[in-house]
């Protein structure tokens, strides 16, 4: 499914983390995905956030630059090899992942990864197909 993810653009220095986090959660913004990238100088903090509309607003009225993305949010199996078997039909459909980040489900048997790709609406697409075929066999 199609999820909003927000991106924050993070100076690499103590606190700004902090800052983030404290300004989502005094406003009741819950936290669901994280993934900070970061350089030298500068880190991209990713989050799936339960109001991203709000989370937006919110973190640009404190100063961060901000930004929204849509990625897929997709249930794989906690298996080995469940990920190489997302990720193979995704590239035998030549949908390019830019990048990924993963956590443990609400269930179990689940880990939710979320991707980034060139073309959403196509791996939803594709991944639906596949969860047919597996259930049908």
């Amino acid at each position: 499914m199609k999820v909003k993810q927000i991106s924050v653009f993070l100076e690499n220095k103590s606190g700004r983390l902090a800052q983030v986090t404290r300004a989502l959660g005094d406003n009741q913004i819950n936290i669901r995905a994280l993934s900070i990238a970061d350089t030298t100088d500068f880190g991209i903090l990713r989050l799936i956030v339960d109001k991203p509309e709000e989370a937006n607003s919110i973190l640009r009225a404190e100063g961060f630059m901000v930004s929204e993305t849509a990625v897929i949010a997709v249930e794989v199996p906690d298996r080995p090899g469940g990920l190489a078997d997302i990720l193979a039909t995704l590239g035998q459909a030549g949908i390019n992942i830019e990048y990924l980040y993963a956590f443990i489900g609400q269930s179990s048997d689940k880990a939710q990864v979320i991707f980034r790709v060139d073309d959403s609406d196509k791996a939803i697409n594709v991944l639906k197909d596949q969860a047919k075929t597996i259930t049908s066999e």
